[in-house]
């Protein structure tokens, strides 16, 4: 395969958790949002008060009024940053990021009540953490990108449903590929596929690293000139599906060529039939002419975006839409559940 051509990597798969079926017309991604009388861990009926211990990245987002309520229609969610309500919340939640690098601490386990359960945030593959050791039998819940976390927070979903642009695919671009990258890194596999793939068809590359930074409104407008976009993870990690596929070539509207998890995690979470994954391919020469005949070919484009007219996709970008999700879960997560090695199950 391509991939195996370009660099080396592993997958491994785990079974410690069971994830509930999704509802009627929703693939797997985050759950639902129905009202809901909430029976939590213990059988206790109420309001769940849930609270971020520290905002990821120090990015506040404003808490005022019933904000799972009045954004996402989840009844009896409170959430909090007020960090003098330890002692009382329900949940506490921690991100990663800060605990690894040691900037926030944890609060005394002398003050965690019995019954309040503490969860583990992170949205990064395993190779940009830290210290995950230390947090061993400290965490009851997970929440991640992954399928199998107790609280899956995915970048995007797909669900059913007519895309509003089915049948709107412009034709006439400007370029074939393009990729914007800011932090290039040479040892990544996704630098050693680039290279390859670059000795046999032009790339625009943009991004800090090439020094032609896009802003935030340019970005999507820019990938839109192109037929494919280079949707390239920075790890190669269980279901680890991130921006780069969502945001970058779905609501851009340029084909995703991706290399990432395996097809089958793709096939599970992308639109039907909407991808070209790097792993079909024996050479990047071979994917190079596909790439090429696939642009040239209107028919053959086009196919990349049937799915619109059955599915669209919804991105998930709002650190309070993510907490909003414990809720969901709260009635169905185990009690007593504790992660005594964080690291292992991270790493699986």
């Amino acid at each position: 395969m391509l991939l195996a051509a370009c660099f080396l990597s592993a997958c491994f798969c785990s079974a410690e958790l069971r994830v509930p079926e999704p509802p009627p017309g929703l693939r797997p991604g985050l759950a639902g949002v129905p009202r809901l009388h909430r029976r939590g861990p213990g059988g206790r009926r109420g309001n769940v008060s849930i609270l971020l211990w520290h905002w990821p990245f120090g990015r506040p987002y404003r808490l005022s009024g019933d904000v799972c309520q009045q954004r996402y229609n989840i009844s009896n969610c409170l959430l909090s940053d007020d960090t003098s309500t330890a002692s009382t919340a329900d949940v506490v939640v921690f991100h990663q990021q800060e605990l690894g690098s040691g900037r926030v601490p944890l609060p005394p386990r002398r003050q965690r009540p019995a019954s309040q359960r503490w969860v583990w945030l992170s949205l990064e593959p395993p190779a940009n953490m830290a210290n995950l050791s230390r947090l061993n039998s400290l965490f009851n819940w997970t929440m991640s990108f992954r399928r199998d976390a107790d609280v899956p927070v995915p970048y995007g979903r797909t669900v059913l449903g007519a895309d509003g642009r089915a049948g709107r695919v412009p034709l006439n671009r400007s370029c074939l590929v393009s990729w914007v990258v800011s932090k290039y890194q040479p040892e990544q596999a996704r630098s050693a596929f680039y290279r390859s793939l670059s000795r046999h068809l032009p790339v625009q590359v943009y991004g800090r690293w090439t020094r032609r930074p896009l802003s935030s409104r340019e970005l999507l407008p820019t990938i839109a000139k192109c037929y494919l976009y280079l949707s390239l993870e920075n790890s190669q990690a269980r279901d680890y599906i991130s921006e780069k596929l969502w945001r970058n070539a779905f609501q851009a509207g340029a084909v995703p060529v991706v290399l990432g998890p395996s097809r089958a995690t793709y096939q599970a979470l992308a639109p039907p039939g909407s991808f070209i994954h790097v792993d079909d391919f024996r050479s990047p020469a071979a994917l190079a002419a596909h790439l090429k005949r696939v642009a040239a070919d209107a028919g053959a484009y086009e196919q990349y975006f049937s799915w619109r007219r059955s599915h669209r996709i919804q991105t998930i970008t709002d650190w309070r839409e993510r907490l909003c999700q414990i809720c969901v879960r709260y009635p169905r997560l185990a009690a007593r559940k504790s992660y005594r090695d964080l690291e292992a199950w991270v790493n699986a």
